[in-house]
């Protein structure tokens, strides 16, 4: 690891004497070609998420968040009117260029300007979001605006049993950090946490992976991708 030799002949941490701590990530839209970040409105999207959402019949998506399933539309418009004017986390409505409908949220999170720290989470997509450009899109944007905003490290944190999130959590380009053993307790167990970074000195290789995988030229007539993130990244 790169490090700095104080004057007594100790390795110590490399020099940050000219990075400067970053604004508050705002409360603004960020345009993508394929998707729109907004900050999460009940009115404007609490209706149109628990359509979304209730196409996972069984709940299954619901399983690692520390909230849901939702017995009722009520309910999950209650849970939206508390969480959306909180600034962290400082949740996003993820919606659908093409079809103009909210089909997923994301939030920063553990939001730490004095050690240019934040986190993304609160990740749920709908079924129609899976697997889609607009939901690459979607992270793509807020990595991008994270670091543009001045930040050192983003984060992404995940239950250690959820395989999706972290299979998900490598293909976006984060780097495996370890398993932070009974870190928490939510829905009544026991969670041990898988912890994954991306830092700002390999942000421009991985913006220029993104770049590449979002083109247009890399989708086919019916939408498959030609060349995926992962095989991108090592060009």
């Amino acid at each position: 690891m790169e490090h700095d030799i104080n004057h007594l002949g100790q390795p110590v941490g490399f020099s940050c004497r000219h990075w400067r701590p970053p604004d508050l990530p705002p409360r603004r839209t960020h345009m993508g070609r394929y998707c729109l970040l907004e900050p999460l409105e009940v009115d404007r999207h609490g209706a149109q998420l628990y359509e979304a959402f209730s196409l996972d019949v069984e709940g299954r998506d619901w399983t690692y968040l520390p909230y849901g399933p939702f017995q009722s539309k009520e309910e999950f418009l209650e849970w939206v009117r508390q969480v959306s004017p909180l600034n962290d986390p400082l949740f996003f409505a993820i919606v659908d260029r093409a079809s103009q409908r909210a089909e997923g949220v994301a939030s920063y999170l553990r939001i730490t300007p004095a050690s240019g720290s934040i986190e993304v989470g609160h990740i749920h997509y709908s079924p129609r979001l899976k697997g889609t450009a607009a939901g690459t899109e979607a992270m793509y944007l807020m990595m991008k605006h994270a670091f543009e905003l001045g930040y050192r490290r983003y984060e992404w944190k995940c239950d250690a049993l959820n395989v999706n999130s972290r299979k998900a959590a490598l293909r976006l380009g984060f780097t495996f950090e370890g398993i932070f053993r009974q870190a928490t307790v939510y829905k009544g167990r026991n969670r041990d946490t898988a912890w994954y970074s991306v830092i700002d000195r390999e942000w421009p290789q991985l913006e220029k992976a993104f770049v590449r995988w979002l083109d247009p030229a890399n989708f086919d007539e019916h939408g498959r991708q030609r060349k995926r993130l992962q095989e991108l990244r090592s060009l």
